[in-house]
């Protein structure tokens, strides 16, 4: 999911400071990807309920490429850790980033996951890059712009980690693979965060940053919206009794619920980093990506308000691929091969 805001020149380093600033406020982010985001339907609604994205449904997309660069040279994630992270918290997410591209991990793998995202291309032929490691990373542990952000203050945020400081060495400068990961903790609040989005992504500003680099923001919902960010480790209240939380596989809801949408933001940033390339729709201003297109759908016959058949581990937690030594749970992405959502999970592979 992207920012749906003055996006779409096409050609980054153009824009005018004042006319960004102008359409950034006027803006507002797509709908959060999370399902049910916003709404109040009955139970009956929830368990029956038609959606245009059955797991195996191909009729009405038509996922394009419209010729821009997709990140095919090795892609290096810098974390930026803005507020107070536990250790434990951050070894979950480094572990799943790292996940990405080990190919040794027990089947179904995060890497098996990965292989859907490396299947697109760029004009060349070239595919996704399948080496995805962590960079260097930062912390801003003191809340720097405070504890509630604009879509605007993130640009800053991100503008602060790579600027040279006099205490620390600020994160390197990589527009061509580079994947700037904001990571907001359980006690910062983001604009429209719980309301319609739990993360997106984007390219920074010139005029912000000084330079064109694609970025993500992530929160913790944690302690904010926990039914809405971390489904199905929380259930929002509206949907009633009838629905039950899962475990989460590492036992931090917020976290684990954290790694499906980062998960989600590489996915999109990867094969549509300047909001050019794989998309579906006709009008940029509202692309649908690839991870878009299979929210919430975690297994085999998911779709509606369905997740699909997901695995449970012996301690009782639910998931449905392995990382290098953990267990996550992250939604499918859209196959443009097959014309469907596919996950290393799925019961036909």
């Amino acid at each position: 999911m992207t920012m749906d805001q003055c996006h779409r020149s096409y050609f980054p380093g153009t824009f005018y400071h004042l006319t960004g600033i102008f359409l950034l406020l006027l803006t507002s982010p797509v709908n959060g990807w999370r399902p049910w985001a916003n709404q109040k339907p009955n139970t009956t609604d929830l368990l029956y309920s038609p959606s245009k994205k059955y797991e195996g449904s191909s009729d009405l997309i038509q996922l394009k490429y419209h010729m821009g660069p997709v990140l095919t040279a090795n892609i290096t994630v810098y974390p930026i850790w803005y507020g107070r992270w536990g250790k434990s918290q951050k070894r979950i997410i480094r572990e799943f980033i790292n996940s990405i591209s080990a190919v040794d991990s027990k089947p179904p793998s995060v890497s098996g996951w990965w292989k859907t995202v490396q299947r697109y291309t760029d004009q060349t032929g070239a595919n996704i890059s399948g080496n995805v490691r962590i960079g260097a990373e930062k912390n801003d542990r003191f809340y720097s712009h405070g504890k509630s952000l604009t879509r605007l203050s993130i640009q800053s945020v991100i503008k602060s980690a790579v600027t040279a400081a006099s205490t620390t060495l600020p994160l390197p400068i990589n527009s061509k693979s580079g994947v700037y990961l904001l990571l907001t903790s359980d006690d910062v609040y983001v604009e429209n965060f719980c309301q319609d989005v739990c993360g997106f992504h984007y390219f920074t500003f010139p005029s912000i940053v000084g330079y064109t680099l694609p970025y993500a923001w992530v929160g913790n919902s944690g302690k904010l919206c926990p039914g809405v960010c971390a489904y199905p480790f929380s259930v929002p209240d509206y949907m009633g009794r009838g629905f039950k939380a899962v475990k989460s596989p590492n036992n931090d809801v917020g976290v684990d619920g954290m790694i499906s949408v980062i998960a989600h933001e590489i996915a999109e940033l990867s094969t549509n980093p300047l909001v050019n390339a794989w998309y579906a729709g006709e009008d940029p201003s509202f692309p649908v990506e690839i991870a878009d297109l299979c929210e919430g759908i975690y297994g085999s016959g998911g779709g509606g308000s369905y997740t699909g058949q997901m695995l449970n581990g012996e301690d009782g937690a639910t998931y449905n691929m392995n990382g290098i030594r953990r267990k996550f749970l992250v939604q499918w992405v859209w196959n443009h091969v097959v014309n469907y959502c596919t996950g290393p999970n799925a019961l036909d592979q």
